[in-house]
C-alpha cells in the first residue's frame, strides 16, 4: 500500500485537520468529525447536514459554505457516521427554522441519520430528510436497498443550499432537493479497484483488460465486467443506461463528468467530449456542465457520469452565488 498518510486509524482525522488549516474560516472538529460553516447558526434560515464515510472527498466536508451545506459529518472511511456526529452538527447549525438532511442510500447512513433526526425532535429542532438514490446501475446493492445514491448528491446539496440562502422555508427546501433527485441519473464505471487504508488491500480485484460497469462508489459490484474499452464506448454505456431509465431527448441538462479519485482530468475532458457529442446526438441540450473529482472513491481510476433535467429554476439555483472550499463561483 503506497499511500500519503502516516497512521492508517487517522486518516481522517488528520485529513480534517489538513482541512482546517487550509480554510481556516470553517469550523473543523477533527476528533469528533465534524465540519460547520463559520457564520452557524444563522437566524432564521433553513440549515442543511449531510455527511457519509471519509474517501469521497470533497463529498461533503468541501461543500461546506456560502451556498451549499452548513454542516458535513464525516464517517470512518467508507462508513457512516454515527448518530452522534449527526445530532451535534443539526444542533450546532440549527437556526430556528429547521434542518434538512440530505443522506446518500446507503444503509448505515440511512438509519444512522434517522436516528439523529429523532434526537433532534426531543431537542425540539425540526428535520426534514431527503434520500438521493440516483444511481441507475442495480436496483440493490452490497451497502443498499434500492437504488445507490452517487453524484446526483452534489446536485442536491447544490441547488436546495441556494434556496436555503433565499430564506425559503424548509418543506420549500426538502420539496425541491427531491425533485432534484427524481430528475438526476448517474451511472459509474471503475478501471482499477481502491485500496481502504487500514485494510490495506484493494477493496475489489480487475483483471487485465477488464473493467467494471456499474461500479458502486465504495467498489460494490456493478452490473457486469467486461473487455476494457475506449473513452467513447465508456460513456455511450453510461448514458445509455441513464436514458433508459430517464429519456433525455428534448431536456435542457446539467452533466458531471466526476474522476473517482485516479483518472487524470486529462482523460475526465476526453470523456466529457464523448458526452457532449453523445447528448446533442440524442437530443439533450446541454446548458451545465461540470467536470472534475468530486465524488470519489479514493483512488479508484474510472468516472461517474450525473445527469439532471433542469428547469428555469432549478438552472437559476445552480447559478446561484456559491463558496466552499470544492465549488465556488459568483455568477
Amino acid at each position: 500500500m503506497r499511500k500519503l498518510i502516516n497512521d492508517p486509524e487517522n486518516v481522517v482525522a488528520d485529513a480534517l485537520r489538513g482541512l482546517a488549516a487550509a480554510h481556516p474560516s470553517l469550523r473543523v472538529d477533527p476528533e469528533n468529525g465534524t465540519v460547520v460553516r463559520a457564520d452557524a447558526p444563522r437566524a432564521g434560515r433553513v440549515a442543511l447536514v449531510s455527511g457519509g464515510g471519509s474517501g469521497h472527498e470533497p463529498l461533503h466536508a468541501g461543500f461546506v459554505g456560502r451556498g451549499m451545506l452548513d454542516a458535513a459529518c464525516c464517517g470512518q472511511v467508507f462508513t457512516s457516521p454515527v448518530p452522534d456526529q449527526i445530532i451535534a452538527a443539526t444542533m450546532a447549525v440549527n437556526g430556528g427554522a429547521g434542518v434538512l438532511h440530505i443522506v446518500k442510500n446507503y444503509t448505515g447512513d440511512v438509519l444512522n441519520f434517522r436516528m439523529a433526526a429523532e434526537l433532534a425532535e426531543d431537542e425540539e429542532i425540526e428535520v426534514a430528510s431527503v434520500i438521493v438514490n440516483d444511481d441507475v446501475a442495480v436496483e440493490d446493492s452490497l451497502f443498499t436497498a434500492g437504488r445507490r445514491g452517487t453524484g446526483a448528491t452534489l446536485f442536491v446539496e447544490k441547488i436546495a443550499g441556494a434556496l436555503a440562502e433565499e430564506g425559503a422555508d424548509l418543506a420549500s427546501v426538502a420539496s425541491i432537493a427531491r425533485e432534484v433527485n427524481e430528475r438526476s441519473r448517474s451511472f459509474g464505471v471503475a478501471l482499477s479497484p481502491c485500496t481502504v487504508p487500514a485494510a490495506g488491500e484493494p477493496t475489489f480485484r480487475l483483471e487485465d483488460g477488464e473493467m467494471e460497469l456499474g461500479i458502486g462508489i465504495h467498489g460494490e459490484p456493478g452490473r457486469e465486467r467486461v473487455p476494457l474499452a475506449d473513452a467513447d464506448a465508456i460513456v455511450d454505456a453510461s448514458l445509455s443506461a441513464i436514458d433508459a431509465d430517464m429519456p433525455l431527448s428534448g431536456s435542457e441538462v446539467l452533466v458531471l463528468v466526476n474522476g473517482m479519485g485516479g483518472t487524470p482530468l486529462m482523460e475526465q475532458y476526453i470523456a466529457y467530449a464523448a458526452a457532449a457529442r453523445w447528448l446533442e446526438g440524442h437530443g439533450a441540450t446541454v446548458v451545465r456542465p461540470l467536470v472534475g473529482p468530486y465524488v470519489t472513491s479514493l483512488e479508484m481510476a474510472g468516472c461517474m457520469i450525473s445527469v439532471c433535467r433542469l428547469t428555469p429554476d432549478l438552472t437559476r439555483l445552480w447559478d446561484a452565488p456559491v463558496d466552499t472550499p470544492a465549488l465556488r463561483w459568483d455568477r
